[in-house]
């Protein structure tokens, strides 16, 4: 009995003899003819991968992401626009992780959110101005709140709840 990869003349039953081919080199020949009738241009685009951020490391929920625990992985064409994953390390940087984001795996918009500034139960300040009127009071905050968010918060003198946007310093704007 003749082996797999054995190419030489064997007996048919007729008598006669025949070349055996295995199965290995028809298919070379085939993926060689394939290659050689694809176009240069479907070559090239082929190659243009997206260019997209994953983490190093694997992230926690609550950490504040950097840009040490960040990578930039090829992925196949058009992931950017077929799935709704973050596109930019530079928007990755500074926010915090909502859920575990495992190494090397794409990181999709809703895992991540902007860093809380004021937390819930925390003690800060409702702004209200007008013109040239300015008027503070002492707060105590119902939720925690990102820059911009509107939060509620109670006044601890008059017990009121009112609602405000969140300052970069902390505060909370009210009216308007």
């Amino acid at each position: 009995m003749m082996g797999r990869n054995f190419i030489g003349l064997r007996r048919k039953a007729t008598n006669a003899l025949v070349r055996v081919v295995p199965v290995r080199r028809i298919l070379a020949a085939c993926a060689f003819v394939f290659a050689a009738s694809v176009p240069a241009a479907a070559q090239q685009q082929a190659q243009s991968y997206d260019l997209l951020p994953v983490p190093s490391v694997t992230v926690y929920p609550g950490d504040v992401i950097d840009r040490d625990m960040l990578k930039e992985m090829n992925f196949l064409p058009n992931t950017r626009s077929r799935y709704p994953v973050v596109d930019n390390i530079d928007a990755l940087v500074g926010k915090v992780a909502r859920r575990t984001l495992v190494p090397e795996r794409l990181i999709p918009s809703n895992a991540v959110e902007e860093p809380e500034i004021i937390a819930r139960g925390s003690l800060t300040r409702a702004v209200y101005q007008s013109g040239g009127l300015s008027m503070t009071a002492g707060v105590l905050a119902l939720e925690a709140g990102s820059l911009g968010d509107v939060i509620r918060v109670r006044n601890v003198d008059s017990g009121q709840v009112i609602a405000g946007v969140v300052q970069a310093d902390g505060s909370v704007k009210v009216g308007q």
